[in-house]
């Protein structure tokens, strides 16, 4: 491939690697290195234990072996409702010793979800936590062609029964589907985006040379495992670079803030509601957080990210990516910092990784590229795009024009070859007739001293079609604070038909598992 800066000079004076080899091996081939290399190496740092790389490989051996006896082999589907836990873990690096798909799953889905999921994959094995293998989901599991339900406690005992067997590891090809993640599902029922094994070998390659990781660094896994983010940033970039990875169950964040001091580590990657959670926490600072902070999943206000460098000393990288890019596509170098857009007040999530041939179309045509500084579409192609839907040729077909994914977002790109987000196509508000980007009015809540956490919505109104109302959850010691205020605060810094007409305070506002708001939530 040509160097994707070329035809781009001005992306020259942000140049790291343009351009990285392909992989030729996979993921679980660097691990089996490691453990043969580093047998003793600290894999998995869990709460305050620690599991080698040789004992993390003994017990993937031995539910490999639990695979192959249940039939499973290469390309059946085995599918994991598991927190960030060891178990994870196993599980996956053994299915793929065993040549089979992994299937991440929400543990938060109620029965008709659970169902969903182990019937569109075909799964045929599901490993889930204990709480969620009652009868009725049983009963759901087995209706969906599931042959065999194992939960997180009875995982140890079927394991200790196990004999590690050579013959269960198959060879490991990289065009070979690694996992089957499931999209959020925003329009119609999700679905399952093919990740092959070169594309998350490739992820990991990009965040070791770029986030420039080595032998000193250990990951803080903030983002689930079930989540893109959490499977390339945090388990397959461990993997790959033979550095240890820290899990703690499920985020909380005293636990995130100790163990990161604990066990000395210095990267993650996490939503910005995991930050703004560590900036309320309570917990003392202790001179800093993590060096290499990233945030990517949902919008980032440049307000927060300059209160969280005042109160930890850490500057928050953006990112961007997506389930269908096996996580980045865009970063913010290590070291460098993220211009705002002066138009939109939108942070920038970065210039494109190497090999990643990302532009802005028309949102009309999007065989029409648009030039820097106007807001389109924006398309990528690359070693890191996915193949396609699983079992949905057509929408495989709808996704893609001229080789390019069309990933549903609005962007610009400026001169420098930034990119910003300006929202998604569907997120739009167009009231009297002008369009009003969500993101731009959240950021400057966000520089209300008040506000915690804020969203916005477009709500019928009979004169003006839509108008804009916001949804707020204030700081501890705030609650005085009325919606005139907020209205007040956002006129005096935004066109008037952007303000918000509406503002109802929240608790909490509600929110995915891996941090992004609940628009549609909030929309009833």
């Amino acid at each position: 491939m040509s160097s994707v800066y070329s035809g781009k000079p001005w992306l020259q004076h942000y140049r790291v690697e343009a351009e990285l080899p392909l992989p030729s091996h996979t993921v679980l081939d660097a691990f089996e290195a490691h453990v043969k290399t580093t047998p003793g190496a600290p894999a998995i740092r869990y709460f305050d234990e620690t599991i080698t790389f040789a004992d993390l490989d003994h017990r993937a051996e031995r539910f490999a072996a639990l695979a192959s006896r249940l039939g499973i082999g290469k390309g059946d589907r085995v599918a994991l409702s598991l927190q960030n836990d060891p178990e994870f873990a196993i599980a996956q690096l053994g299915a793929w010793k065993r040549g089979a798909v992994v299937v991440p799953m929400n543990p938060m889905f109620r029965q008709k979800e659970i169902e969903y999921h182990l019937h569109d994959s075909g799964a045929r094995i599901w490993v889930a936590l204990d709480e969620l293998a009652t009868s009725e989901h049983r009963a759901a599991a087995a209706g969906a062609g599931v042959e065999r339900v194992i939960t997180r406690s009875e995982l140890t005992g079927l394991l200790s029964e196990q004999r590690p067997d050579p013959g269960a590891r198959v060879p490991l090809d990289p065009d070979h589907i690694a996992h089957l993640v499931y999209t959020s599902g925003t329009t119609g029922n999700p679905k399952g985006a093919m990740i092959l094994h070169r594309n998350v070998a490739f992820n990991a390659e990009v965040y070791r040379v770029w986030m420039q990781m080595g032998a000193e660094d250990s990951i803080l896994a903030v983002a689930p495992l079930f989540h893109i983010t959490g499977l390339v940033a945090h388990l397959a970039t461990a993997f790959w670079t033979g550095i240890p990875l820290i899990l703690f169950h499920r985020f909380d964040a005293a636990q995130a803030l100790r163990l990161a001091r604990k066990w000395k580590g210095t990267m993650t990657v996490a939503a910005i509601t995991a930050y703004i959670a560590l900036m309320n926490s309570g917990e003392e600072s202790n001179g800093g957080f993590m060096p290499k902070c990233y945030s990517g999943g949902a919008p980032v206000a440049p307000g927060l990210v300059a209160q969280f460098e005042e109160r930890f000393g850490s500057y928050i990288h953006n990112i961007y990516g997506l389930t269908e890019s096996a996580s980045p596509t865009h970063a913010t170098p290590l070291g460098a910092r993220a211009p705002v857009d002066p138009a939109s007040g939108a942070l920038s999530v970065g210039v494109p990784i190497p090999n990643c041939d990302a532009k802005v179309v028309s949102l009309d045509d999007p065989g029409v590229e648009m030039p820097p500084g106007e807001a389109g579409e924006l398309a990528l192609r690359g070693p890191m795009i996915f193949t396609g839907y699983w079992n949905k040729p057509e929408e495989t077909s709808r996704a893609f024009h001229d080789g390019y994914f069309r990933t549903g977002d609005v962007a610009i790109m400026d001169e420098q070859g930034w990119f910003y987000l300006v929202d998604r196509k569907k997120d739009m508000i167009i009231a009297s007739g002008f369009k009003i980007w969500p993101r731009e009015v959240e950021d400057t809540l966000y520089q209300h001293p008040a506000v915690r956490e804020a969203a916005v919505i477009g709500v019928p109104d009979p004169y003006r079609g839509e108008t804009v109302k916001a949804f707020v959850a204030l700081k501890d010691g705030c609650g005085k604070t009325e919606p005139a205020e907020i209205i007040a605060f956002c006129r005096d810094r935004i066109a008037a038909y952007k303000c918000p007409r509406e503002v109802e305070f929240l608790e909490e506002l509600p929110k995915t598992a891996t941090g992004k708001f609940l628009r549609r939530a909030l929309r009833g």
